[in-house]
């Protein structure tokens, strides 16, 4: 069982929640006779994994990467203004509700700890709510009151993208620069996990410089790595990634247990990805994807991508049907509701550091340096190099390797809840853009409103604020 899970299982036997503003376990964040904070960090943590089902869902069966096939959630694949608004209550509600709960935890500890490890954990994860928040929704309310005043709604006000980009890299900065490097034992947070995520924001965010700036924090994770504890696990043990709680690949996960229960009452994100549950006779993965894969083994040194077989399955219920192989089912050691969530690992950073590389100056020395980067992850792949003896020729330019990445980056983090939000990185998406490259990602989308590009506000937070808070244009 898992370090923080053992503190909070003990704590779940004797506190229940009564209202979705309380704590697990509950404080009572006006209590001046709380003098340790350990149990409200552990709480912030927690919270993480109540988001998890929703933001997989969100990424993968939204992008190109996954079906929406079961009904009525068949709308997730539509790009309209009835698409997904029906699946509120199942995916978004609970997603936003959650960010919150954990990012009020994480208020408590910030304001009134005096642990300065303490209060780093807790910026680091009141950055990555933060982050989750800004990529589904835009700009949403910034809270960073340990007791906000219920009666004050003003204080729900949507903030700006841009203000909350702010204060996602304040906080992951703050946590970057406290957080212990090594490796840590017990899930927790650390300085690479910041570090990590700090770049992935400032790609994200891609502003003016923000390349630069990325490029310094990836390196500092890559280059530092190894002496963390942290390193690429071998293509033949590409699976235990996946299986392996806190394998020295991942930076960092939420932690999740089958004997801790949490507020997400839907199917595990697992389940939907391995055809598990009620979904055996589902086609989970696009067709597009297969034929990813499929290219991808033309140029194999042996006689396929080495992630291929650990990432796509044919699924025998569903003629020319594919599931997904990377989690486990329902049966089995380990089970899928034993499997944490990765929210960061090197392998992703790598890619990240690579496309910074890319992006930061259009000129052949970045290019090379990018393409060495790559090169780590297609020898894991058991790939052949590009413009190396019998490897694939790649065209000296921007453009060339910059798609080359994008295509590695699906293969290499395909069902890990990042394709959709790598889409939007690729096209650098802002108000008013056009979708012409976004729908040219997506085969099956001829052209859609970019208003589609973010998701919901749940009905309920709207209605809760006395339509303080507002809805995004097409919804």
């Amino acid at each position: 069982m898992k370090y923080i899970y053992i503190l909070l299982g003990s704590l779940l036997l004797t506190t229940a929640c009564s209202s979705d503003l309380d704590q697990v376990p509950s404080v009572d964040p006006k209590s001046e006779s709380l003098t340790d904070f350990t149990n409200v960090l552990y709480a912030a943590y927690y919270y993480q994994v109540n988001a998890v089902t929703p933001l997989a869902v969100m990424g993968d069966f939204r992008a190109d990467n996954a079906n929406m096939d079961e009904a009525p959630n068949t709308d997730f694949d539509s790009f309209n203004s009835n698409a997904i608004k029906s699946q509120e209550a199942l995916f978004f509600r609970p997603f936003y509700s959650t960010m919150y709960k954990s990012i009020l935890s994480c208020n408590i500890v910030i304001n009134k700890s005096s642990n300065a490890t303490q209060v780093a954990e807790a910026k680091f994860l009141r950055g990555l709510s933060y982050f989750k928040l800004v990529q589904v929704f835009g700009g949403v309310s910034i809270n960073l009151s340990d007791a906000p005043d219920t009666a004050d709604t003003s204080i729900l006000v949507r903030s700006s993208v841009a203000d909350v980009y702010t204060q996602i890299i304040a906080d992951l900065i703050a946590a970057r620069d406290v957080l212990p490097s090594a490796k840590a034992s017990t899930g927790r947070a650390t300085k690479y996990a910041a570090q990590g995520m700090l770049g992935k924001v400032y790609l994200t965010r891609a502003n003016a410089g923000d390349f630069t700036l990325a490029k310094t924090e990836l390196a500092a994770v890559v280059n530092g790595a190894a002496a963390a504890g942290f390193s690429l696990i071998s293509g033949a043990n590409y699976a235990t990634i996946f299986t392996v709680d806190k394998n020295v690949e991942t930076l960092f996960a939420s932690q999740i247990s089958g004997s801790i229960s949490d507020d997400y009452s839907g199917t595990d994100f697992w389940a939907w990805y391995t055809g598990s549950d009620t979904k055996a006779d589902f086609n989970t993965v696009d067709l597009s994807l297969v034929n990813a894969f499929t290219a991808s083994d033309a140029n194999a040194v042996g006689t396929a991508d080495l992630r291929r077989s650990k990432t796509i399955v044919a699924n025998v219920t569903v003629t020319k049907g594919y599931q997904s192989s990377k989690y486990p089912t329902a049966t089995g050691t380990p089970k899928g509701s034993e499997v944490d969530w990765i929210e960061l690992r090197l392998a992703d950073v790598i890619l990240l550091y690579a496309e910074a590389l890319n992006e930061e100056t259009d000129a052949t020395a970045s290019r090379t340096l990018a393409l060495t980067e790559l090169s780590k992850i297609r020898t894991r792949a058991g790939l052949k190099l590009y413009n190396a003896a019998g490897g694939p020729t790649l065209a000296d330019t921007q453009v060339a390797v910059r798609q080359a990445i994008a295509k590695d980056r699906r293969l290499e983090l395909a069902f890990e809840g990042q394709r959709w939000f790598d889409l939007l990185r690729y096209n650098k998406v802002t108000a008013g853009a056009t979708q012409t490259a976004m729908a040219s990602a997506i085969p099956s989308v001829p052209s859609f409103s970019n208003n589609f590009y973010l998701f919901p506000i749940p009905d309920s937070e709207i209605s809760a604020s006395f339509n303080v808070i507002t809805q995004n244009p097409g919804y």
